[in-house]
C-alpha cells in the first residue's frame, strides 16, 4: 500500500459491502490506469458483529464495531454507508460529514426521509454526499441527470426502480401466479427480503423517485406529501383485464414537471400501453424514460439490484470522491439548489383510470354505479363482469369499470359515495391508465 492510497471507511460488510470490498481490490490496477494513479483501500470496516463469517476475506485487524472509532480513524478519508436503515445510518453519516469526510452512501430511504438534515450538514462542513447507488442499482441515472443533463430543463421521468415488484407482476403476468406465489418465488430466489413489506407496498421505489425528482428540480421534497400506492391488490382479474385492453400492469413512479413549474410526484401500479419500451422491462431489471428540453427523450436501463451493479454504482462514488479529496474544485456532490418548490396535489392530478369493484350479484349492480358516477360527471368507457375464477357458484363477482380522465380527487370522493352502496363489500382497487 502506498503513501498515497486514500483510504475507505467501508460500513456494512453485507452483499452490497462485500462487493465494494471486492471490486476494489479486483480492479485496483484498471482504476489507477483510468484514474491518473488514484490508490484505494480499505483502512477500517464497521459492522455489528465482529465475528460473523463473511462472504469476503478481509483482514480481521481492520473490523471494528464502534462506530465513533471508525468516524474518527485517521486513515479514515472516505465513508461509504451500506447498512441500511435510517437510524443509525443517520448518526454515521452525520458524524462523518461533521468531521469533514466525504460520504457515498446507498440508502435512498435515508436520504428521502432525512435528506434535508444531512445536505445542510454537508454544506456547513464542506463534505459532499455522493449517493450513486441509491437509485436504479448499477444504471448511471444520478450522473446523468446532475451532470450529464445538467444543461437541461427536466421535463418528466418515468420509471420502473424497484425489481422486486417487477419480478412478481412479470411471473403473475406470463406464469399466471397469485400474488402470494409470486411473492414466495421472490423470496426464494432471493429477489425479495424476508420482510418484502418496502418493496412490495411502494415505498422503495417512492424513495427513488424522491431523490430523482429532488435532484432535477432542486429542493428537498418531504415524502409525507408523496402519494404511493403498492403491488398487493394486483390480482390475475386486473392481470388479465389489461391484456385484453392491450395494456401490462407495472409498478410506475411518475416524475413530472407542469407547465407552471409545479412538479407532480406519484409511484402506484398503473396500466401501460404494451407497445411502450417501459412494457418491455422485466424481472429484476429497471428502466427510467426520461424527457429533457434539449435532449429530448432517452431510456436508461440495467439491473436495478444486486451485489456487482449497485457495488459499480458506489464505487463510481467513491472514485469521484477521491478526486474532490485530491482537488477541491471537482465536483462537491449534490446539494439542493432552491429553498423550496412545488408540488401538485394528488387530487389535483388526473388520468382515466380501471376500478375493480367486489360486488354482490343482484340484480342493477351496474346501474346503480353507473349512476353515482354519472351524477359526480365522470365518464364511463367500458365495463366488465366475468365471473369469479375460483368458486363460479359464489354469490358475489368483480365488476370492473374503466373511466374517462378526471381528476384523482374527484375519483377519490365518487368512490366514497359508491362504497356506501349496499351491493359493494370493500373498497374498489383503482389502476391508472397511463398515456405516457
Amino acid at each position: 500500500m502506498t503513501s498515497s492510497s486514500i483510504g475507505i471507511g467501508l460500513a456494512g460488510l453485507g452483499t452490497v459491502g462485500s462487493g465494494v470490498a471486492q471490486t476494489l481490490s479486483e480492479n485496483a490496477e484498471l482504476i489507477a490506469q483510468r484514474t491518473g494513479g488514484i490508490s484505494l483501500h480499505i483502512a477500517r470496516a464497521l459492522v455489528k458483529n465482529s465475528g460473523r463469517a463473511r462472504e469476503i476475506d478481509i483482514n480481521n485487524d481492520l473490523i471494528i464495531t464502534d462506530p465513533d472509532e471508525f468516524v474518527n480513524d485517521p486513515d479514515v478519508s472516505i465513508v461509504v454507508e451500506l447498512i441500511g436503515g435510517t437510524s443509525a445510518a443517520f448518526d454515521l453519516v452525520a458524524a462523518s460529514l461533521r468531521a469533514g469526510k466525504p460520504v457515498v452512501t446507498g440508502n435512498k430511504a435515508l436520504l428521502a426521509e432525512r435528506g434535508e438534515e444531512l445536505f445542510q450538514l454537508s454544506r456547513t462542513h464542506k463534505a459532499p454526499i455522493y449517493f450513486e447507488a441509491a437509485v436504479a442499482g448499477g444504471i448511471p441515472i444520478i450522473k446523468a441527470v446532475q451532470e450529464s443533463l445538467v444543461g437541461n430543463h427536466i421535463q418528466s421521468m418515468t420509471g420502473i426502480i424497484n425489481g422486486t415488484s417487477n419480478y412478481i407482476l412479470e411471473r403473475m403476468t406470463e406464469g399466471g401466479l397469485q400474488y402470494p406465489e409470486a411473492l414466495a418465488e421472490a423470496k426464494e430466489l432471493g429477489y425479495a427480503e424476508a420482510d418484502e413489506t418496502l418493496d412490495v407496498n411502494g415505498w422503495d421505489a417512492a424513495h427513488k423517485a424522491i431523490l430523482l425528482a429532488t435532484l432535477a428540480y432542486g429542493f428537498s421534497i418531504d415524502p409525507a406529501q408523496i402519494y404511493v400506492r403498492g403491488i398487493e391488490m394486483v390480482r390475475p382479474i386486473d392481470i388479465n383485464f389489461a391484456k385484453e385492453l392491450g395494456y401490462v400492469i407495472k409498478l410506475l413512479c411518475i416524475v413530472r414537471q407542469h407547465e407552471n413549474g409545479a412538479v407532480e410526484i406519484r409511484t402506484q401500479p398503473s396500466f401501460i400501453p404494451q407497445n411502450h419500451i417501459l412494457a418491455s422491462v422485466n424481472g429484476v431489471f429497471n428502466a427510467v424514460a426520461l424527457k429533457g428540453d434539449k435532449l429530448g427523450d432517452s431510456l436508461f436501463y440495467g439491473r436495478g439490484a444486486g451485489q456487482n451493479p449497485t457495488a459499480s454504482s458506489a464505487v463510481a462514488d467513491i472514485i469521484e470522491a477521491a478526486r474532490g479529496l485530491r482537488n477541491a474544485d471537482t465536483s462537491r456532490g449534490f446539494l439542493p439548489y432552491k429553498d423550496s418548490g412545488t408540488l401538485i396535489p394528488i387530487d389535483d392530478t388526473q388520468t382515466a383510470y380501471y376500478v375493480r369493484f367486489d360486488v354482490t350479484d343482484e340484480p342493477g349492480v351496474v346501474a346503480k354505479i353507473a349512476t353515482v358516477l354519472a351524477d359526480k360527471g365522470i365518464g364511463i368507457s367500458g365495463t366488465h363482469s366475468p365471473a369469479n375464477p375460483n368458486d363460479p357458484d359464489a354469490d358475489f363477482v368483480d365488476m370492473v369499470f374503466r373511466l374517462h380522465t378526471c381528476s384523482f380527487g374527484l375519483l377519490r370522493d365518487t368512490l366514497l359515495k359508491i362504497e356506501e352502496l349496499s351491493c359493494v363489500n370493500s373498497r374498489p382497487v383503482v389502476f391508472r391508465i397511463e398515456t405516457l
